[in-house]
């Protein structure tokens, strides 16, 4: 948390021996306590709107959920951050968002000056405080037939300016587009948009898709069986190179920006599918470093993949939230459970969890299908002969199909079908 105090100066002395003398310190004035019996910190007072743009952040907080606020694959998402953010933006600052548990810590985050502003609409009268002003983002709804409370942000009553700033900027309209690209997801808006391939390709030739090169040659550096990663590959992007989702993850591993930007991929390299196996190799890499502390890899290969879909933060909850009900965190069976709990606020929100909200259910079923799949083509598809790592597979000049190079005994180079791109 931020803490922002500055030095108290105390008086100019007078006397017949003391001409005068400034001393400073560094002690904080005593200040009255706020509604709740918080005291506010030494220089809140002075904390509005000027010295938020001089610092160049805006500091908000709101409490974890789909409708609020969560991280999925790194990026930021919920009504609530989407127009926290978009106002940072309308007054030169970048911004900070931040969870608390419940409402009560969100009131003492903000008396505190460890925030400077609650970015979620709470009810006006049940909240309504000298030390606050209800301002910026609103609700007026209608619940079974009657009207609902009227619902705001809130900000210090000793802010003016940056409340003044909110109201001028906010209006219902704005909300309403911005809110409409928030791209969170729903039973129809979800998914990926793809041109799906067939899941095998040929069981006789032993090909399961046009980039088995790729696999076998990136899967030997992670210790894995590169039809694991065919198969990750096909629940991802169904191999369509130039697939997106939602999110807006991309390419072959759905790669979304930001991870892409962290691990040195170009945007316009992203839907590459050499650069972009590649690249998504480095990222299992790196968690598989993270858990590291799962001494099995057969095991550990779920984590990784949950990790890959949800995000290690959220994996890590649910292996606390297990460690805490008596099961084995190491274990991905009793590890799975609470990762579908985590889209219940009973378990985001309790005391061990520290990455809120995660679309479990779509994260369990992610690891279950794709090694579903493994198993799948296990059962059909040979494993490469040790030490027979072909030559990255390359774009053909025709019909922008992809040449395999894996080539076995007696076998001939084959075209795949490259679908619609």
């Amino acid at each position: 948390m931020k803490k922002r105090k500055v030095p108290l100066i105390a008086c100019l002395m007078t006397g017949t021996a003391v001409a005068g003398i400034i001393v400073a310190c560094t002690q904080e004035r005593e200040e009255p306590l706020t509604a709740s019996g918080i005291r506010y910190a030494a220089d809140t007072e002075a904390y509005d709107l000027p010295r938020i743009q001089e610092a160049g952040e805006l500091i908000a907080v709101t409490l974890s959920g789909p409708d609020t606020y969560y991280e999925y694959r790194g990026q930021a998402f919920g009504t609530q951050f989407v127009l926290a953010e978009a106002f940072a933006r309308s007054v030169g600052a970048r911004l900070r968002m931040e969870t608390a548990r419940d409402t009560a810590e969100l009131l003492q985050r903000l008396e505190r000056n460890d925030a400077d502003l609650i970015a979620l609409e709470l009810p006006v009268e049940r909240f309504r405080r000298k030390a606050y002003t209800f301002c910026g983002p609103f609700s007026d709804s209608t619940a079974n037939g009657h009207p609902a409370p009227h619902s705001q942000w809130l900000v210090r009553s000793n802010a003016p300016l940056l409340s003044q700033a909110l109201n001028e900027w906010f209006t219902p309209s704005l909300k309403a587009r911005l809110t409409a690209d928030t791209r969170r997801p729903t039973a129809e808006s979800h998914g990926v948009r793809r041109q799906m391939r067939a899941p095998l390709q040929s069981q006789r030739q032993g090909i399961i898709s046009p980039y088995d090169a790729h696999f076998i040659r990136h899967a030997a550096s992670l210790g894995w069986d590169w039809r694991l990663m065919a198969a990750q590959c096909y629940q991802e992007s169904g191999f369509d190179p130039q697939a997106v989702s939602w999110a807006g993850a991309r390419g072959l591993m759905q790669i979304m920006p930001a991870t892409a930007a962290h691990l040195g991929l170009a945007p316009t390299k992203i839907n590459d599918p050499a650069q972009n196996i590649q690249a998504a190799t480095r990222y299992l890499r790196e968690l598989n470093r993270t858990f590291a502390d799962i001494p099995r890899n057969d095991e550990r290969i779920s984590f990784v993949l949950a990790a890959y879909n949800g995000g290690a933060g959220h994996v890590r909850d649910a292996m606390m939230l297990a460690r805490k009900a008596g099961k084995d965190e190491t274990q991905w069976n009793e590890v799975a459970p609470f990762v579908r709990l985590l889209s219940q606020p009973k378990y985001y929100n309790d005391p061990v969890v520290k990455y809120g909200f995660l679309r479990g259910e779509e994260t369990y079923t992610y690891v279950k299908s794709i090694r579903e799949r493994w198993h799948y083509y296990r059962s059909r598809i040979r494993n490469t002969p040790a030490g027979s790592v072909p030559s990255p597979s390359k774009k053909s000049l025709r019909n922008g199909a992809y040449r395999s190079k894996v080539v076995r005994p007696g076998q001939r180079d084959t075209i795949g079908n490259s679908g619609q791109h």
